[in-house]
């Protein structure tokens, strides 16, 4: 079975990179724990403050499932709300 790669871009809406940073902060440590979590990075645009990008790897579309329900997800989905300008998610697989 293939590891599903996700690549979150968010951008904060003007004025809310810290409050963005500081929520996307607190969602690492509980989803790296999660038993299929492979890599789960959060990446800091050098350029653009206010953008950041997660770096996801899954064991299986059963793990992604899971997280998408977990209630720290969930939170994290909730309180970024109001503080993103864009969302964009690409469901990746590696080509070999």
């Amino acid at each position: 079975m293939t590891d599903i790669i996700i690549n979150a871009i968010l951008q904060a809406k003007p004025g809310k990179e810290k409050f963005l940073r500081e929520e996307l902060l607190k969602v690492i440590a509980p989803s790296r724990a999660e038993d299929g979590c492979i890599q789960y990075t959060l990446h800091e645009d050098i350029n653009e403050k206010y953008t950041f990008v997660f770096y996801e790897r899954w064991k299986n579309e059963e793990a992604l499932l899971s997280h998408l329900e977990t209630s720290h997800y969930k939170h994290y989905r909730k309180q970024t709300e109001q503080l993103l300008e864009s969302r964009e998610v690409y469901r990746l697989k590696e080509v070999r």
